[in-house]
């Protein structure tokens, strides 16, 4: 391994590490009014949701987005699971399980 590619290994790592983790370090010390913490507490669901959209979702240039069909047979067993017990494991497992037995059946 040259120097030059750990260099630029090291540096690619700070770049990426910075931004991720330094705004949860300042903000541990910092208090927030409650209509700022009310709307921050809204970012993993618009995360979540984002990310499950653009797997179930299938984009296509010019035309209306469509659905995925095994992606979206396999969300509805995985959210059941994920309204009834509220335990992330679970509903991740249920969702691994059923798109691959979707898959391996059709």
């Amino acid at each position: 391994m040259s120097n030059y590619f750990l260099i630029m290994l090291v540096g690619c790592c700070i770049v990426t590490w910075i931004p991720r983790i330094v705004p949860f370090v300042i903000s541990k010390k910092m208090v927030f009014p409650n209509w700022l913490e009310r709307f921050l507490s809204y970012l993993p669901l618009c995360i979540l949701t984002a990310l499950l959209l653009q797997s179930v979702l299938d984009y296509r240039e010019g035309a209306f987005p469509g659905l995925k069909g095994l992606e979206f047979l396999a969300c509805l067993p995985t959210l059941i699971v994920a309204m009834r017990t509220k335990d992330l494991m679970k509903t991740v497992i249920v969702g691994i399980v059923t798109i691959a037995l979707l898959r391996f059946i059709l």
